[in-house]
Formats: structure tokens, C-alpha cells, sequence
């Protein structure tokens, strides 16, 4: 798995009871962190209104079809890929049956 090191600003409060955490857990505050983000995502990748919104980034172009993925799963993603390519053709098909 790649990393990617990223710099952000907490309330010194979260720090230090990271910091805590990790101490009491024999680990790094970086770990603690992953672990909370983790737990975050486990939570809100279940509730439907949260995945809407990402389909909704998606759609919009928000986001990249990886990142979609990893919210919804590769099956749901494909299908929401495939709709995609149809609405983003919509004029263009039109035309064509137009022409018929």
C-alpha cells in the first residue's frame, strides 16, 4: 500500500489525546489517526445519504472513478460509470436518432 504524507492542523486537545492513545496502545500517532479515519469511514460508507453525495461528486465530476470505488464498490461503480458515459453522450445520442 502507497503513502502519502500529508500535513493538516487538530486542536491541540485531539493531539494530545492522540498522543495518549497512542502511548496507552504502544503505537504512533500516525497509526492512531489511520485508525480513527478508518473507523470514520467504516461508519459513514454505510449510511445511503453519504453515498449518494459520492455518486453525486462523481457525477459531477468531483471526484475520479477510484475514489468512487472505494465508497461504493467496483459492481455499483461500474454501473454508475456506464450511466455516466450514457448521460454525458445524451446530446450526442439524441442526434443520432434524430438523424434516423
Amino acid at each position: 500500500m502507497s503513502t502519502t504524507k500529508v500535513n493538516f492542523r487538530l486542536p491541540d486537545s485531539l493531539v494530545e489525546k492522540a498522543d495518549v492513545a497512542a502511548e496507552v496502545a504502544h503505537k504512533n500517532r500516525t497509526e492512531v489517526v489511520k485508525e480513527a479515519l478508518q473507523q470514520y469511514f467504516r461508519e459513514v460508507e454505510d449510511d445511503e445519504a453519504f453515498k449518494e453525495a459520492v455518486v453525486e461528486l462523481y457525477l459531477d465530476d468531483g471526484i475520479g472513478f477510484d475514489a468512487l470505488v472505494e465508497f461504493v464498490g467496483r459492481q455499483d461503480a461500474e454501473a454508475i460509470r456506464a450511466s455516466k458515459e450514457i448521460l454525458d453522450r445524451g446530446d450526442e445520442i439524441a442526434e443520432e436518432f434524430g438523424d434516423l
